[in-house]
């Protein structure tokens, strides 16, 4: 088979080409815009099946650049850890605390029940912790970022098992989340104590931005710049001390620690980031990442592990909805703020936090708002599901069960 590799501009530019026509399909189909499939999925997907045409029917293979994807990954996972300040945690009292405990269950729950069905299936478990939390409570990004360290280290197909599972993922978690946050506020007859059902959604429109003069704007993306390299360079220091101490971290997550360490600094001094830039700054690395990563994707492979992978998906839903109506919502009382909580806790813990606002939004539609809930899944979204989703796969990946010694 002819191979034709492409320089890292040419994969770029293949990539924001991507982005733009992801998000065209998903005006054209109504379906992958209800159940909130990225325009980075679709479009690199829409690529992958190109690149396929091409291997298939003119035995023509196509090779991607991977070293700004990588960059791109950095700056992704440091913009998370910039906006995971300590002091949040004061405003969601108790209820916040048994939100973020039972997600913590919920991780190792996952990983767990993706362990052990990857067993059966005569796969390594590691397998099993890259289809379980970080596919379903991470989602596409953090499943490709893992994938990647991963294959570094002998599981050769982490990456066709991270987009299949992140993929099944997105589209099960929003069809499910919904669905079944009614169905638990009609079975305990739940009303909001916030008023009627309403057509404003849980959130205000946030105030408009004043206009700043050029050199204000420039100012500004200047300091994001500096603060999302200089954490990336701390990031790098930081894995090379854990190296040194015989402790093997990935780099984004190394970065990711480096910027929860700089933001709370801040905090602690009283100096103010400007979080707008940074925010958009690691929306567009993730958006690049992900359809630079996802394009690559060896469809073939996918195909051919598509019965473990659904399998995997059935046993996640049983798992994750399980501890939402057993655990969280029991814990936070049984109301209908539980409830609706509980749905966003289905939303991000077996899609993306889009489909766990999308789906306390739909509810608060059809039977009232519900304030806390959506302060609490705001809260543990932004702050803690992504940093706990990493350390507890680390912790997971780190025992001897999952050691990974080869593919």
């Amino acid at each position: 088979m002819q191979r034709f590799e492409l320089d890292e501009l040419s994969t770029l530019l293949i990539g924001i080409i991507a982005l733009f026509a992801g998000r065209w399909i998903r005006r054209s189909v109504p379906f992958l815009s209800r159940i909130d499939m990225p325009n980075a999925v679709v479009g690199a997907m829409a690529v992958a099946v190109a690149v396929l045409l091409l291997q298939v029917f003119l035995h023509f293979d196509v090779v991607f650049g991977a070293r700004t994807k990588d960059a791109l990954l950095l700056i992704f996972f440091t913009s998370i850890g910039l906006s995971a300040k300590l002091s949040a945690l004061k405003k969601g009292g108790i209820p916040l605390v048994i939100l973020c405990a039972v997600t913590v269950v919920a991780l190792v729950a996952q990983n767990l029940s993706g362990a052990v069905l990857a067993s059966l299936w005569g796969a390594h478990p590691a397998y099993g912790v890259l289809a379980g939390s970080l596919s379903f409570v991470g989602g596409p990004g953090t499943a490709m970022a893992w994938a990647r360290e991963l294959e570094s280290q002998g599981l050769a197909h982490a990456q066709v098992v991270a987009v299949g599972a992140s993929t099944l993922a997105v589209i099960s978690g929003a069809l499910v989340a919904g669905p079944v946050t009614g169905w638990i506020v009609r079975r305990h007859k739940l009303h909001s104590t916030e008023g009627a059902p309403t057509d404003l959604t849980f959130i205000a429109p946030p105030p408009k931005e004043e206009a700043k003069p050029g050199d204000t704007q420039i100012e500004a993306l200047l300091s994001t710049v500096f603060v999302l390299a200089l954490c990336v360079l701390l990031g790098e220091k930081l894995n090379g001390i854990a190296r040194g101490a015989g402790i093997v971290l990935p780099g984004f997550l190394s970065a990711m620690i480096a910027g929860v360490a700089v933001t709370n600094i801040a905090d602690a001094f009283k100096y103010k980031l400007d979080f707008a830039p940074i925010e958009r700054g690691g929306a567009l690395a993730l958006q690049l990442f992900l359809v630079m990563a996802l394009m690559s994707t060896p469809l073939i492979s996918v195909a051919a592990i598509i019965v473990p992978l659904a399998l995997n998906v059935i046993v996640q839903v049983i798992v994750t909805v399980a501890i939402a109506y057993l655990v969280l919502f029991r814990l936070l009382g049984s109301d209908y703020d539980a409830a609706v909580t509980s749905g966003g806790f289905l939303g991000f813990g077996l899609s993306s936090m889009p489909v766990a606002m999308a789906t306390m939004d739909e509810v608060g539609h059809r039977y009232g708002p519900s304030p806390k809930a959506f302060l609490l899944i705001t809260l543990a979204g932004s702050f803690f599901v992504d940093l706990a989703n990493a350390f507890v796969a680390k912790g997971m990946l780190s025992l001897p069960f999952f050691g990974t010694g080869g593919g």
